[in-house]
């Protein structure tokens, strides 16, 4: 399984992201009432919510108003558009939300001659990896009503486009006379005259490095999973005795010119990886990057996926065999029998394409439902072609050096009982799947437990299997019923077995790191014994960096929000973690600035922002997403900081959402050795 682990990456770069692009509108309607419409694109792999989602959810979207005078309001905001319907368990309600573009109306009718109205549409937005604080955007118009009598023909809408402002402002109207406003570029540290915590550090986060390569890091680790696929390939029944016949072929067919038969075997090896790299670009070009990324999160689907793969295990285990038409293979076989050229060999590497699917054809599968899953619209083609070379790879070796063949192995009941392991495999890794449907869904049928004791019983029949007590009805027609397993199978089923032992303590709390890549959420487990908790005791950036200076200990920001539905998910998988929480509670002082807290402040803030716009701060959370934004380069939650508080730098590069424990542990242990060399 440490393939499947690998492909969990490290880190997350810290950046500025604007995925929603707004444009506001009021359109005249008849007589006295017109519409104030937002409207939205909305990136691949982003979410806009709705209205109505509830006060316990992540950020609704919301109509505020500044000014309105000679005009009122007619009824509530309006979504319009396809809303998409999700169970979130995490939040335990139903949430709505827009994916792609999102409508937002509002009626009015205007009641005096003329007209000023300043509103703003306040929405959050959220990706499968982080959320944005709450951001605005704005309508400000006055003119003359239609009150007055427009002549009918009249263009009297008005369109103004504005892109989507990340204002941090909250959703509490403040009339001009109610407070004073405080200017403040940037607002200055209480706690030191000489040193600003409140100065950008952005240039330093970047210097100590994130994981910038962190899409090239995927796709490199999707080649790997692919080429690794390949070389199980080629260990199939279906492939591997055709080896040493192909190879001998294209040497007996160049007679004595032997270049000739390795550049037909080399053409042979490139035509595979042609074919299968033509079956993934054909996956990106049906479903295109949006399918792509929308079915990765999409319940239906994933169950869908589930079931795929159960059916795959099932015909490693032999209880059926997947094949194509035999018609198929024949009429490619005949094409490429009364062709010649490298038409001919194209066609050869196609017949044994179509020939091995039997055993091929699960293995393409769990690679292609693993790529599909990425949401990168590079992924399916990227592990197709990872698979075919490795696939390739042995016809041109062996063309090249005949001499190798000897050396090989031969075909035998090895190769059976590989695909039983990989039947086991893939078992193992469909319930992957259906927990995302189940968490989706609200389900509740795998939950962490339950996850756990269905890993525990597959790992330890697969142990079973290679040490010998567990036998399939392949092997008994094979002649191997009583024939001792190999002495590799058997420490491979020790392994197994022991890993099956290992996940035991789970079923009671236990964090499990090997699985946490797998597994449904602590959060989903009804009984757990692990009592470790992480509740920050700072909610203020001041006066946790005053307590940090007073303990001698480095400060941990956690930059979130009360809606930040990924938030939840770290806490829950990543901080229930007995080492993460001990970490936490012990070395250092957690601050937690909700970007999206309501609370009013005490007086309002003006600040200027890297554009030299400038901006009205409102409510505790806008003062947070400033600081956030303007401090560290970014505004999407969860985002993790370390610094010194003494000089507010940072003691280590930042972090944003990915469930790797490990990973987590090593960006808090490189921040406190950081600080400790330093003092």
């Amino acid at each position: 399984m440490t393939l499947w682990t690998l492909m969990v990456v490290l880190g997350m770069h810290a950046q500025m992201v604007d995925p929603v692009h707004f444009t506001s509108e009021l359109k005249m309607g008849e007589d006295t009432e017109a519409e104030i419409i937002f409207h939205a694109t909305i990136d691949n792999g982003w979410h806009v919510y709705s209205t109505e989602i509830g006060e316990d959810g992540p950020i609704e979207a919301t109509f505020n108003v500044e000014k309105m005078e000679g005009a009122e309001l007619v009824g509530k905001l309006t979504p319009k558009g396809k809303v998409i319907k999700k169970m979130d368990k995490l939040f335990n309600m139903e949430l709505k939300y827009f994916e792609k573009e999102a409508t937002f109306v509002q009626k009015i009718r205007f009641t005096k001659p003329q007209y000023d109205i300043d509103c703003y549409l306040e929405y959050g937005a959220c990706s499968d990896a982080s959320c944005l604080p709450p951001s605005e955007i704005a309508l400000k118009q006055k003119g003359k009503s239609p009150a007055m009598g427009n002549e009918k023909g009249e263009d009297r809408s008005e369109k103004t486009e504005v892109k989507s402002e990340k204002t941090e402002e909250g959703s509490e109207k403040l009339e001009a006379d109610s407070a004073s406003v405080t200017s403040l570029t940037p607002p200055s540290s209480p706690l030191s005259n000489e040193t600003d915590l409140w100065a950008p550090v952005t240039e330093q986060l970047r210097a100590l490095g994130t994981g910038e390569e962190l899409a090239k890091q995927s796709l490199l680790w999707l080649l790997l999973m692919g080429f690794v696929a390949g070389l199980l390939a080629v260990c199939m029944p279906c492939i591997w005795p055709i080896i040493p016949m192909t190879v001998s072929f294209f040497l007996k067919r160049s007679k004595n010119d032997s270049k000739k038969g390795i550049r037909d075997a080399f053409t042979y090896g490139l035509s595979i990886i042609v074919i299968y790299l033509g079956l993934g670009l054909l996956v990106t070009a049906l479903f295109g990057s949006d399918t792509l990324n929308a079915m990765s999160t999409n319940a239906v689907f994933n169950v869908f996926l589930f079931l795929l793969l159960v059916m795959f295990a099932l015909s490693f285990f032999g209880w059926f065999e997947i094949r194509l038409p035999d018609s198929w293979a024949n009429k490619v076989d005949e094409k490429a029998s009364e062709t010649s050229g490298l038409l001919s060999i194209f066609l050869m590497a196609f017949t044994l394409v179509l020939v091995s699917f039997s055993c091929t054809g699960p293995i393409i599968g769990m690679l292609l439902v693993q790529t599909t899953t990425t949401g990168n619209w590079l992924a399916p083609a990227v592990g197709m072609f990872g698979f075919a070379l490795a696939l390739a790879l042995p016809f041109t070796l062996f063309a090249m050096f005949p001499s190798w063949l000897k050396s090989a192995p031969k075909s035998g009941s090895w190769m059976t009982t590989l695909k039983i392991v990989l039947g086991f495999i893939e078992l193992a890794f469909s319930l992957k799947f259906l927990s995302v449907a189940d968490l989706a869904y609200g389900w509740h049928i795998l939950d962490r437990e339950v996850f756990l004791s269905l890993w525990i019983v597959i790992f330890a029949l697969l142990g079973a299997y290679l040490v010998g007590w567990l036998k399939f009805q392949v092997d008994e027609i094979g002649g191997e019923l009583h024939k001792p397993m190999p002495v590799l199978c058997i420490m491979g089923g020790l392994v197994s077995l022991a890993f099956a032992v290992y996940m035991v303590p789970g079923l009671w709390g236990a964090p499990c790191k090997a699985v946490s890549a797998f597994a449904p959420p602590m959060n989903t487990q009804d009984f757990n014994l692990n009592s470790k908790v992480v509740e920050a005791e700072y909610l203020d950036y001041e006066s946790g960096i005053e307590a940090a200076r007073a303990q001698n200990k480095p400060v941990f920001i956690d930059f979130t929000g009360f809606g930040c539905v990924n938030c939840r998910k770290m806490e829950a998988s990543v901080w229930a973690d007995a080492r993460v929480a001990d970490r936490l509670n012990n070395d250092f002082v957690l601050i937690s600035l909700y970007v999206d807290d309501k609370t009013p402040l005490k007086e309002p803030m003006v600040v200027t922002d890297a554009q030299g716009n400038q901006k009205t701060l409102r409510t505790v959370g806008a003062k947070w997403s400033y600081l956030q934004s303007h401090k560290f380069g970014a505004n999407a939650q969860p985002f993790y900081v370390i610094l010194d508080p003494e000089t507010g730098m940072p003691l280590t590069g930042s972090r944003g959402f990915n469930e790797n424990v490990q990973a987590y542990m090593d960006f808090l242990n490189q921040g406190l050795r950081n600080f400790r060399s330093e003092k």
